[in-house]
């Protein structure tokens, strides 16, 4: 059902492997310096896949990496990356990015500055009558400074026969410069580097927003053992392990804690505004923030495997996910490009052979064309939306898993949700003790927690945390009996104490042990329609006493639904619950359509049903969910930090049990499609003024410059917007 452009990212990343069977295969992660223009990046891709004894080969632009399937040495790998112009270097497994160093070190841009500064001695000598050859010789240095990088990669895409702007802003530079117009030719250069070093910075800060994630768990890790406590790299730590996490530090690692009580803040993995309380047997992760109190944490996933890893991970494979408007703006660039040169060709040559015009004129007309052809503008008007939009998500506690489902998310008509553990907390609380004769409430606590205290049930749990609570001390159990399907019980203070369910009161003038049951009945019935679930308590087979408990809803989910509807989208209940609980959840939150007793095949059922009539988003847990979240439009995942099953199976991950991520997701999904489709109008629009302008001899060379770099940069601009959208 999912066609969000699964297909069409495998057809474009990867092709057949031509390996033999017996050859040993390696797969390289490669980090690539200077990949700026996404044209050019699959220009490499298609160069590096073209090598003998190369197999698949997977880029992400977004990214700047390269991963390769080979039995190559990995040194004809980077040289075919090098003599493409780009520097890379292999990055070794669960290590960080090597960064390139700073703006200003770069070589690119020591000499664009340079020849900035040699055009304007050239401007300035001519002002002031400097002969004509220095003048000369100062345009020229500015070329030649400028043009290093230029000429460097259009005579890797002449060399590879496939053309790109480089090749094209060469041919226009000596054409001007064979013409006389020595000052336009420099002119045209510097702005097509200065372009290409802007383009370079803001993509470079684009890639930057994701590595900073990588950087929020410390590099080393407090160990402890016996009462001593050292200091080892994270990478060192082994499962089991206890750590020792001081007020105000980083959690280095995945664990569980052991010692300890503390308020932690977890917002930048979940996206969550407050601070989470933590204390014994509670789950926390890498990334976040201990609060003023020391916690012992034993951890529980290496660091190849821990929250952050697993999101950087996933983020970086969803960069590389093509969003349909994407695929499409790809398609149209591979026909634009190849037209506007035969275009430019029939410019320079058609007036002179059939009409007798003039060569230089038309054959400057043709130069601007050609300037202008390059689609750099529209080609990466959406990966620079998509990439900034899935840093933003991730930063904010929602993990989504390529463009192609970011897209989908703002076409969604109907939303529907599990109940337990997404519309509500999923762990029930007491509501209400009843005793029915002088036991009294406490006392019927402390038998009924007395039994479950032994119990995994979620209610039983639930009852002795409300006597925990209450400080209630109750005695041990002796004899414990878990009857599944009638309930469970022991022998408390020599009296057995059974908890099961109320079936007898159904038999409303039924007397038991003395305790007329008639008169609760309609208590009873008043939880049941609440969706309150009813154990009752029996001591030596007398009924003395009933306890209420519920689930609660989320603080959230009211207000989310609520958003939703008044976005007019359609919202709808699917749980295996009971009915009577099921429509007052439903009722609640105010949900459009509720189906109850749902077992998992009939919520893939119903999803079918409603995907095909319009975009269906299912909104579970992750686990019991998964086969109806396989079989939406877009599977959206509660609760995914730590989760493995929800985030392998999710196409959208809440990070955080709040709901609120969710209208987030939606919020920006819509944002980052309107950005997208005001970059593409741009870029068109953009071309299409100055392509008239050249046919009718109305644009020199430096606007075709502005009209190809400056639209880019513009793009760009527009794009990163996103990396700060929506909160």
């Amino acid at each position: 059902m999912k066609e969000t452009g699964k297909s069409e990212d495998a057809k474009d990343t990867k092709k057949q492997s031509s390996f033999d069977d017996g050859q040993e295969k390696k797969v390289t992660r490669l980090m690539v310096s200077g990949l700026d223009c996404a044209s050019c990046a699959e220009k490499l891709k298609e160069k590096v896949a073209s090598l003998e004894g190369v197999g698949q080969v997977q880029l992400n632009f977004g990214a700047g990496t390269m991963v390769v399937e080979h039995i190559n040495p990995c040194s004809r790998l980077l040289k075919a990356v090098s003599e493409s112009g780009y520097a890379g270097w292999v990055q070794q497994k669960g290590t960080p990015a090597k960064e390139s160093g700073s703006v200003w070190q770069k070589r690119r841009t020591q000499l664009t500055l340079l020849s900035g500064l040699l055009l304007g001695a050239a401007v300035l000598g001519g002002w002031l009558g400097m002969p004509p050859q220095m003048v000369i010789a100062l345009y020229a240095a500015s070329m030649a400074a400028g043009g290093f990088f230029v000429v460097r990669m259009g005579l890797y895409s002449l060399k590879a026969l496939s053309p790109d702007m480089n090749l094209l802003m060469i041919i226009a530079a000596l054409g001007a410069v064979a013409i006389g117009e020595w000052s336009e030719g420099a002119v045209v250069v510097f702005l097509f580097s200065l372009g290409n070093t802007l383009q370079s910075f803001s993509m470079d800060k684009t890639r930057r927003s994701l590595k900073t994630l990588m950087e929020l768990a410390p590099k080393e890790a407090l160990v402890v053992e016996g009462g001593q406590e050292w200091k080892v790299p994270v990478k060192e730590l082994s499962l089991k392990d206890v750590i020792r996490v001081k007020p105000g530090e980083r959690i280095p690692m995945d664990g569980e804690v052991i010692k300890g009580f503390s308020a932690v803040d977890q917002s930048p993995v979940t996206g969550e505004s407050m601070p989470v309380e933590k204390g014994q047997g509670e789950e926390v992760f890498a990334g976040t923030v201990n609060g003023q109190g020391s916690l012992d944490i034993l951890v529980t996933k290496l660091s190849k495997d821990n929250t952050i890893s697993r999101i950087m991970h996933l983020v970086e494979q969803a960069q590389a996910q093509k969003a349909p408007t994407q695929q499409f703006v790809d398609v149209f660039a591979r026909y634009y490009t190849p037209a506007v040169i035969l275009s430019a060709l029939a410019v320079a040559f058609v007036p002179m052979l059939f009409f007798r015009q003039p060569f230089q004129p038309w054959f400057y007309r043709a130069l601007v064309l050609l300037v202008i052809s390059c689609p750099c503008a529209l080609v990466i008007s959406t990966p620079v939306s998509i990439v900034s939009a899935i840093g933003s998500a991730s930063r904010n506690g929602l993990l989504v898993k390529g463009g192609a489902y970011l897209e989908e998310l703002s076409r969604i008509k109907t939303f529907a949700f599990d109940k337990t553990g997404t519309l509500t907390e999923g762990r029930p609380v007491v509501k209400q003790v009843l005793s029915f004769d002088e036991t009294g409430e406490e006392a019927l606590l402390m038998k009924a927690a007395s039994v479950e205290r032994y119990s995994e049930h979620p209610l039983g749990k639930a009852i002795v945390k409300k006597a925990q609570e209450l400080d209630l001390s109750f005695p041990e159990a002796e004899d414990f009996q878990s009857r599944p399907g009638i309930g469970v019980l022991a022998t408390v203070q020599g009296k057995k104490v059974k908890i099961t369910s109320p079936q007898e009161l159904k038999e409303k003038s039924r007397e038991q042990g003395g305790v007329d049951l008639e008169k609760w009945t309609q208590v009873i019935e008043d939880h049941y329609q609440q969706g309150h679930t009813i154990v009752m308590v029996k001591e030596d087979d007398r009924p003395i006493g009933l306890i209420a408990l519920y689930d609660p809803l989320r603080k959230e989910s009211i207000q989310a639904l609520k958003q939703l509807k008044e976005e007019q989208k359609k919202v709808v209940m699917l749980t295996g619950d009971n009915p009577r609980a099921a429509r007052a959840v439903a009722a609640a939150v105010g949900m459009d359509e509720v189906k109850a007793g749902l077992l998992p095949e009939d919520k893939v059922e119903v999803i079918r049903r409603l995907a095909e009539k319009e975009k269906t988003a299912m909104v579970g847990d992750g686990v019991n969910d998964a086969p109806a979240l396989a079989a939406s439009s877009i599977g959206i995942a509660m609760g995914a930090a730590g989760t493995d099953t929800a985030l392998e199976t999710a196409d959208v991950a809440l990070m955080s049990d709040d709901l609120s991520r969710l209208i987030y997701g939606v919020a920006l999904s819509r944002k980052t499609l309107v950005i997208m489709k005001q970059n593409i109008v741009f870029s068109v629009a953009v071309k299409g003024v100055f392509l008239t302008l050249a046919a009718l001899g109305m644009a020199n060379l430096w606007m075709a410059v502005f009209a190809d770099t400056g639209a880019a940069l513009l793009v760009i601009a527009n794009g990163m917007r996103l990396t700060g959208a929506v909160k």
